[in-house]
């Protein structure tokens, strides 16, 4: 396929997943399915574009008093390292596909009932969950884990928990899942570095951090005055859907759709 397409694509996702606080690592991974990258390939670009959204996005929120670094300690103090073992982890690009569209799956439909349980604006300050040290540090381990072996932030799956858990206000959350994504996605990024012994195809990441420099400066910075997260959170769950489900059916079936 026509790289341009990719490209567009890429400032798309960038723009839809910056508005509610994630870098769109899982879309780059299955839009790079669709355009046949190999997975050595696809895997550091993922990261290193989720790096670019949610830097921007980082910076806007703790800015505006939304990020607080002093809660972020106990989801990251775990993750953080996990995420680099999950990098580093060398599994049968088989086994790539089966969990990057599970993984797809299983966010989408966390992110439909998280939006049709909270109605996203509504959702009360419960600071209770934030002092759940043990709970919050081994949940962000096991993001970060799943996180570095795909080669995606975990904000997606991290939004949905601290949504269900009532943790704070739903941009506070797009907050720290924004924070949790960049820490996560360099630790992740370094694993998967050495594992592929520092290989980035440069060419193609080029434009494509161009992409989402631009989308992600765009979304993030219209969602914090504008967006009301429910909407674009809807339209990125149907898209993940759609694209978790064309991973599984092509990996285990060999149905394209």
């Amino acid at each position: 396929m026509d790289l341009t397409w990719l490209i567009l694509i890429f400032v798309f996702v960038a723009f839809l997943y910056s508005s509610v606080g994630f870098g769109g690592g899982s879309s780059y991974l299955a839009f790079m399915v669709i355009f046949a990258i190999a997975p050595e390939v696809m895997k550091p670009i993922a990261l290193i574009c989720n790096i670019i959204v949610v830097s921007g996005s980082s910076y806007l929120y703790y800015k505006k008093k939304l990020l607080d670094l002093k809660d972020m300690v106990p989801l990251v103090v775990l993750s953080i390292p996990m995420a680099f073992v999950g990098g580093y982890l060398k599994i049968s690009n088989s086994f790539f596909f089966m969990v990057l569209g599970a993984s797809l799956v299983v966010s989408a439909l966390l992110m439909f009932y998280e939006i049709f349980k909270t109605r996203m604006e509504t959702v009360a300050h419960k600071p209770a969950a934030k002092k759940r040290l043990v709970e919050n540090s081994v949940t962000g381990g096991l993001v970060g884990f799943l996180s570095g072996m795909v080669g995606i932030g975990g904000g997606i799956f991290l939004s949905s928990i601290l949504h269900l858990w009532k943790w704070d206000t739903p941009k506070k959350i797009a907050a720290a899942s924004s924070f949790f994504i960049l820490v996560n996605s360099i630790s992740g990024l370094t694993g998967q570095l050495i594992k592929y012994h520092f290989q980035v195809d440069i060419k193609l990441l080029a434009p494509l951090a161009l992409a989402v420099i631009v989308g992600g400066q765009i979304g993030s910075r219209l969602s914090i005055v504008f967006f009301k997260p429910w909407v674009v959170k809807l339209l990125t769950a149907i898209l993940i859907f759609y694209v978790g489900n064309r991973i599984l059916l092509l990996q285990l079936f060999g149905i394209k759709i």
